[in-house]
């Protein structure tokens, strides 16, 4: 494993994760729900840019590796599946898109796995599509852990509106990638 900037950066986000957790579950004479709610908002965006942070860096200072390769986009997928099982427990995501959001990258994951054994994986690769998805999240989730109202701007309800809208390109973005790869599936269970 290559100690370098970006994957420095790739641990630290795993680490974020149950910081995140624990500022959202601190007992009420700790801390109100309100600031935890901020101090959970502002974990989770310090996670997205060290997302971005990372592979910025990776390219530009020449570090890219297999193993960054690998562990980044398991950080963002952790970051990503315990804020929504945070977000369904505080009744503020509906099961259901928690269930599409992270049942696509798991099943998206395995896929990319499996078309890499068959060194298939470009056929795979990170669409435009798949990037806009993880924007959507990306913005939806710190307005859902935020959930205020600043001046008449409803973070929960525009939230709410961006989640589904996530969760609809999520499937659009899986149905893409199956597709992609439907010929080989088909072509290696023919010879099975």
């Amino acid at each position: 494993m290559p100690l370098n900037i970006p994957n420095l950066l790739t641990w630290l986000r795993i680490l974020l994760i149950p910081l995140f957790v624990g500022v959202m579950y601190l007992p009420g004479q700790w801390m109100t729900l309100r600031h935890a709610d901020i101090i959970g908002t502002a974990i989770f965006i310090l996670a997205g840019i060290t997302d971005w942070l990372d592979g910025y860096l990776a390219r530009k200072l020449d570090q890219t590796s297999a193993f960054g390769a690998f562990l980044d986009p398991v950080a963002d997928k952790l970051m990503v599946a315990t804020a929504l099982i945070l977000l369904v427990q505080f009744n503020r995501v509906d099961a259901v898109v928690a269930v599409i959001i992270i049942g696509r990258e798991i099943t998206i994951s395995a896929l990319r796995e499996w078309m890499a054994k068959l060194g298939e994986s470009r056929s795979v690769a990170v669409s435009f599509l798949g990037k806009v998805k993880t924007v959507a999240q990306m913005i939806a989730i710190p307005f859902l852990l935020l959930a205020v109202d600043l001046n008449g701007f409803n973070t929960r309800s525009i939230g709410v509106w961006l989640i589904w809208i996530a969760a609809i390109l999520t499937l659009a973005s899986m149905f893409y990638y199956l597709r992609k790869a439907l010929p080989r599936v088909i072509a290696v269970a023919g010879r099975h």
